[in-house]
């Protein structure tokens, strides 16, 4: 099989340098000047045994590949926000042999939240969810690191519609190579749910800094609790805080790497990188549109969703405003909810 990583930035980057090592073919897609620094100096990947260079070709899109092959595997790896583009440059691409890539081709979903595969099923037959844990960083053009050890990161997989197959297992044999755990599950939309609550933090993280300290704690639990309700109003299953550690264990721990500081997640490290975009309308507004459609207020989510969006378009600093003001921010949106709540009247 041949990976085409479809976004090689720090997860994409990640997952397909390793697979280069694991001896796996890999072709990355990336733009800017990420992709002359790819093209001119090949991908460099610092994890805790070292740092290693990959010369893999290196590409902006479909077009300078030409027909797709027959054991293509299209890794999809943008943020949630860049997901329609993606699709519609890639769905379309003729394969060898006949039909398309949306047709022939199957697709995983290396993001955050639980948007992506239903956006790829409109477009794709063979869609593939993944449930991405995976602390990694992109350094800067041409450069990502990944600091897990022993395991780089765990990334279960299965049908995005439920259920299992041979394909997920190959990639998953394919993964195991390339120091993931790669556990395929016939529920893995059980598992991107149970990632949604915990990236909820992620706007949170990216306007007022790391979660450190009782007062962060506190604030986040309050809208992870907002997420439980939601998922539970929604009977949406999700597995459990217990579950996941077991899962986990001590297999990806965190070791500090020279020249390459996390600084933080992905909400934060698209703040720092001036993206212009982020996702927060995917993570703590796929809670809001849940809330929504349930009758679960959600004024903590709807507040980070705002504030991470301002953010990103007014390109303001990562972690700039005070936990403090956020915490009061978050306390008069609380108090809003209440008022609204107790003018409702039953006729």
């Amino acid at each position: 099989m041949r990976y085409i990583v479809i976004g090689a930035g720090a997860v994409g980057g990640t997952v397909g340098g390793r697979l280069a090592q694991a001896g796996r073919e890999v072709v990355l897609v990336a733009r800017g000047s990420h992709l002359t620094a790819l093209g001119e100096r090949g991908l460099r990947l610092r994890v805790p045994e070292g740092e290693s260079t990959h010369r893999l070709p290196a590409v902006e899109g479909p077009g300078a590949l030409g027909a797709l092959r027959a054991d293509d595997v299209l890794l999809l790896a943008v943020k949630t926000q860049d997901t329609v583009a993606a699709l519609d440059a890639w769905a379309d691409v003729p394969v060898a042999g006949g039909g398309t890539a949306g047709e022939r081709l199957p697709l995983l979903c290396l993001q955050n939240g639980v948007e992506g595969p239903r956006l790829a099923l409109r477009r794709f037959r063979r869609v593939y969810g993944v449930c991405v844990w995976l602390p990694c960083t992109f350094v800067e053009p041409g450069v990502v690191s990944a600091a897990g050890t022993p395991l780089t990161g765990i990334l279960h997989l299965g049908r995005a519609q439920g259920g299992t197959d041979d394909t997920a297992r190959r990639i998953a044999a394919d993964l195991a190579d390339a120091h993931f755990e790669a556990p395929v599950v016939p529920d893995v939309a059980r598992w991107q749910y149970a990632k949604l609550l915990a990236n909820l933090a992620n706007a949170l993280e990216a306007v007022s800094g790391p979660l450190q300290g009782e007062t962060a704690e506190a604030l986040f639990a309050r809208v992870r609790a907002e997420g439980e309700a939601v998922l539970d109003a929604a009977r949406i299953a999700y597995a459990s805080p217990e579950e996941q550690r077991a899962a986990r264990g001590d297999k990806v721990t965190l070791v500090p790497l020279d020249g390459a500081p996390r600084g933080g997640g992905s909400s934060w490290q698209s703040l720092v990188r001036g993206t212009g975009s982020i996702e927060a309308d995917y993570l703590n507004g796929e809670i809001v549109l849940l809330g929504r459609l349930h009758g679960v207020p959600t004024p903590l989510n709807e507040l980070l969703q705002r504030l991470a969006g301002t953010f990103a378009r007014e390109r303001r600093p990562a972690g700039s405003l005070p936990l403090a003001d956020l915490v009061r921010m978050a306390d008069e949106a609380g108090r809003a909810r209440d008022r609204a709540a107790g003018e409702v009247r039953l006729p």
